[in-house]
């Protein structure tokens, strides 16, 4: 039901460099790129747009979760976070309070959102 989602970004080179690793494992990549302002996802259309911030003051946390074709997509996403230095929220594992086959992992980016990859799949 999302057409796109924009969070702005407190050093929009380092959230680049995050998103560009932690999308890669779940087919995503930059779409387009205007300088700070980067648009992700399947060609030919972005629907995740990073930014410089710009308006408002201090910070508020948003959560984006982003979908997996699959469970192994979601741990390259978790190994791919890890390795861009982010902090695991929570490791992956099955969320049966959610439904039986919610897979999923949760990490902060570098503005410190909860970003998460899920995989509703069974295996």
């Amino acid at each position: 039901m999302i057409d796109h989602l924009s969070i702005q970004c407190a050093d929009p080179a380092a959230s680049a460099t995050f998103y560009d690793q932690v999308l890669a494992p779940l087919g995503g990549s930059r779409v387009m790129d205007f300088g700070q302002v980067i648009g992700y996802g399947v060609p030919p259309m972005p629907d995740f747009w990073i930014g410089p911030q710009s308006t408002g003051e201090g910070f508020r946390e948003s959560h984006v979760a982003f979908s997996a074709p699959n469970r192994a997509a979601v741990d390259a996403f978790q190994q791919a976070a890890v390795a861009a230095g982010a902090e695991v929220l929570h490791p992956v594992r099955l969320w049966p309070e959610y439904h039986p086959t919610y897979y999923a992992s949760f990490v902060r980016d570098p503005d410190g959102n909860n970003v998460e990859a899920v995989c509703h799949q069974p295996e």
